[in-house]
């Protein structure tokens, strides 16, 4: 089960120079500074596993409501980055960045792999494809060495936003509309759920990621700026 109701999904590339960088920067400071906003509960980062796997991170930020990350706490830090972040986030490529509401969540924990599986669903479709997409995830969730299935929906409008941290990037992609995440102990107990899952239509087309975990960050009071 995921730690709220809302989530920050963030995948993006590092350019090799910046990279030394960008790791001092997100456990010194950035991540530090997002879990400690109030009702932002968790902050994870994984790498990819194999090259077919692009972007090369993906960071996942859990709160405790949907409203955590539309209020004025978040929209602060967006609005007043720091010196670090500003230079760390020059490096940035190709990143995709998802405010969502967590519509589903089934397992018994996190796990060390992930599989991050990015799609779209029509508008005029939502109500029939989300209620068989939870289904099929509860039986995702039993599957051997699956510990968790979720299914996160974003707000399009609120993750587009522009922000001062924002501001002028040319690295940022638009934002996926609709992800599933799995976890479990390893990659190799993805393959019978993503074949589960591909039966979905909406799903054939989907970008398809493998991660390992790399850091987790639980609630701190600490705050940068």
């Amino acid at each position: 089960m995921l730690a709220g109701e809302g989530a920050v999904a963030i995948w993006n590339d590092i350019a090799e120079a910046g990279r030394a960088q960008f790791y001092a920067w997100h456990l010194q400071e950035h991540m530090p500074e997002r879990v400690g906003i109030p009702g932002f509960v968790r902050g994870r980062r994984y790498r990819a596993t194999d090259k077919a796997t692009q972007p090369e991170f993906f960071t996942l930020y859990e709160t405790s409501s949907f409203q955590v990350i539309q209020g004025s706490d978040y929209l602060s830090r967006l609005n007043e980055p720091t010196e670090w972040t500003r230079a760390t986030t020059a490096h940035f490529q190709t990143t995709t960045r998802s405010l969502t509401r967590v519509v589903a969540s089934h397992g018994v924990g996190s796990g060390g792999a992930l599989m991050t599986i990015r799609f779209d669903i029509a508008d005029d479709a939502v109500r029939l494809v989300v209620p068989r997409l939870t289904s099929a995830l509860e039986a995702v969730a039993q599957m051997p060495r699956i510990s968790g299935a979720h299914l996160l929906g974003s707000d399009a409008d609120v993750s587009g936003q522009s922000t001062a941290e924002s501001k002028n990037r040319t690295d940022l992609q638009a934002p996926a509309r609709w992800v599933l995440l799995l976890e479990g102990c390893d990659v190799q107990a993805f393959d019978a759920a993503l074949e589960l899952l591909k039966k979905t239509h909406e799903l054939s087309e989907a970008s398809v990621g493998c991660y390992l975990h790399e850091y987790t960050r639980l609630k701190t009071a600490w705050q940068a700026g």
